[in-house]
């Protein structure tokens, strides 16, 4: 039976990642098997890929990226989703209560809507014309996509969240994008505990599971502090 997908998800398109120290973060990226194949022709920002797997490292002053790498480090501060009508996908998130993304139009990097989400990162929807995506036009090619390591495409990105949120993100994910929980876990371990629920979107290629601690002596707990 077909699950109803009402935002037209088709799996990620990229992960935008924020840093105080960008060489680190580049070494990692190479070390993968990632070449850098974007360059933004007015800001700050590079894409490097890996055949379907984009990794956008945003080092550009005064932006979401920038204040979100002063609070939390080197982190992911955005996902873009591929959807089948960017505009329609993003009006429909609106109508179910997200909220908007409206960037300063001084530092404005890009023009596709997004919305905010978990911990204020930022969910961009990406559509295509041409197999060109609509973030295209921002950059310019500087090597193109290669096999790299094997990498092939984003299986899921984990949220972990404080203790008493799950339900409030999994609500958001379900309201929003009709994702589904495919499992739960309630995990206790001799020393620490958590409890998962593992969400999957109707075109199955977007998983995200979404953890809490059971106490404050976890990994977890240690990770968000």
């Amino acid at each position: 039976m077909q699950i109803h997908n009402p935002v037209g998800t088709d799996g990620f398109d990229f992960l935008e990642f924020t840093t105080n120290d960008p060489q680190k973060l580049i070494q990692q990226f190479e070390s993968m098997g990632f070449k850098q194949t974007g360059k933004h022709k007015s800001h700050d920002v590079i894409i490097y890929q890996q055949n379907d797997i984009r990794f956008i490292i945003n080092l550009t002053q005064h932006t979401h990226a920038n204040h979100f790498a002063k609070s939390h480090g080197a982190s992911v501060c955005a996902m873009g989703f591929r959807v089948n009508d960017a505009k329609q996908a993003y009006q429909h998130a609106l109508t179910f209560g997200a909220k908007a993304y409206i960037p300063d139009e001084k530092n404005k990097i890009y023009d596709m809507p997004a919305i905010y989400g978990v911990g204020d990162s930022l969910i961009y929807f990406i559509d295509y014309k041409n197999n060109i995506p609509n973030y295209a036009h921002h950059f310019t090619n500087t090597s193109t996509q290669h096999a790299g390591h094997g990498l092939t495409y984003i299986d899921h990105v984990t949220h972990n969240l404080h203790r008493g949120n799950m339900n409030e993100w999994a609500d958001f994910y379900t309201r929003i994008f009709n994702f589904r929980e495919i499992r739960y876990f309630d995990i206790e371990g001799k020393l620490t505990g958590l409890k998962s629920r593992a969400m999957t979107s109707p075109c199955g290629k977007i998983r995200i599971p979404l953890n809490e601690s059971s106490d404050d002596k976890s990994q977890i707990e240690e990770f968000l502090k």
